[in-house]
């Protein structure tokens, strides 16, 4: 059983660590709604990525802002709202945190070696991110003691697992 204040969790990693499929998995045990952060990029910022470039913070911070705005609409239409967002820098999740105490909103970390990352991106088609930017994303993540880390080397189903397990006993 969830935290009976836990109204949103990020599923958060780098490119290629099975947020989008993690986090719908999730939403779906928790009777809740899942979104992609991705979805809600404007169009310049994919194609800043598609073209090899990384985004600054000026690029990120009306999409952060939008995805913070997401959260609270999503209150008040489901239960729990699961969301996918990078999320690599602290400032990146303060900016999604905004007001929300720590029972309210939780992060977690699909966490991976670089290898296995690679593997993923290398077999994925037709996603606006490309290979090349992983290590870019990697020297970005920093990890924070707040957050749930969850290894990514066992199956969708087995994280989805290890995630609701350390959710009940954060």
């Amino acid at each position: 059983m969830l935290p009976p204040d836990l109204k949103t969790i990020i599923i958060m990693g780098v490119s290629g660590s099975g947020k989008s499929v993690v986090g719908s998995l999730l939403a779906a045990r928790l009777e809740g709604v899942f979104e992609d952060g991705d979805d809600f990029h404007p169009a310049a910022n994919k194609a800043k990525m598609s073209a090899g470039t990384p985004l600054n913070d000026e690029d990120r911070w009306p999409w952060y802002a939008t995805l913070r705005q997401r959260i609270e609409d999503m209150r008040h239409l489901t239960p729990v709202y699961v969301q996918a967002c990078s999320a690599l820098k602290p400032v990146y999740r303060d900016k999604l945190r905004a007001h929300d105490h720590p029972e309210t909103l939780r992060f977690v970390l699909l966490d991976g070696t670089k290898e296995l990352i690679a593997t993923r991106l290398a077999g994925r088609k037709g996603h606006f991110m490309p290979p090349t930017l992983l290590d870019s994303q990697l020297a970005t993540l920093d990890p924070t003691p707040d957050i749930i880390r969850v290894s990514i080397d066992q199956t969708p189903e087995e994280i989805v697992n290890e995630i609701l397990k350390k959710l009940e006993h954060s």
